[in-house]
């Protein structure tokens, strides 16, 4: 069981979440030329093998990288923990029949299913503490197939513990190092001090007999 206060910060991120996405174009996903640029980022690292089988995306806001990721996808599952961000993005997607939209805390989420590529990205500064965020990096672990990717996004500790927030970038990419394989790493700037992000993509070794791994 959470903690108290833990689940009061969920709460309290909940309904800033929800207030958030009641604006036309929450957070300038669409018009802010540095979100554009971190989007086509994103892209880039969850393309990097080719077209995706079966994705996971955890935080779809308004929908502006899912509807960008989608046409790569044979499927699609997408989880947000708020539901107007799920209505929202399923509106914006039109019929889509290959997306399994799913309103689900990450810490939550279950399934049967294994996915090829994860995109968790500003999203688990969100969740509450460092342990909360800890829970959340061991339930996508098991969620991520042998060889899979995943591709990580975050403003850097400084900057979401600016915002009020336990930690960010660096912390989380500690805490993934310490199961998957880095791969690549990015960092994207825009005009102000919020404006400043870090993106990886981390690789799921595939376990070869005899306990060695073949790297990417």
């Amino acid at each position: 069981m959470f903690p108290r206060w833990a689940a009061l910060t969920q709460d309290k991120n909940h309904q800033l979440l929800n207030r958030e996405l009641a604006a036309d174009d929450p957070w300038r996903l669409d018009s802010n030329p540095f979100e554009r640029k971190r989007h086509t980022h994103m892209l880039r690292l969850s393309l990097s093998q080719g077209p995706i089988a079966n994705a996971l995306e955890v935080g779809c806001a308004a929908g502006a990288f899912t509807e960008q990721l989608a046409p790569h996808c044979r499927r699609l599952t997408v989880i947000d923990v708020v539901p107007r961000a799920i209505a929202r993005t399923r509106q914006r997607m039109k019929e889509s029949p290959h997306i399994n939209w799913i309103v689900s805390d990450v810490q939550q989420f279950s399934t049967e299913e294994l996915f090829d590529l994860i995109v968790v990205a500003e999203v688990l500064y969100y969740v509450g503490g460092i342990a909360e965020m800890r829970a959340a990096i061991l339930n996508l672990l098991r969620l991520l197939a042998p060889g899979g990717y995943l591709v990580f996004g975050s403003g850097r500790d400084a900057t979401c513990q600016r915002w009020g927030h336990a930690a960010g970038a660096e912390t989380v990419i500690a805490m993934l190092s310490e199961t998957l394989v880095e791969v690549e790493r990015l960092q994207c700037h825009g005009e102000t001090a919020n404006e400043d992000c870090v993106l990886a993509r981390f690789w799921s070794p595939d376990r070869l007999p005899g306990g060695s791994s073949c790297r990417p």
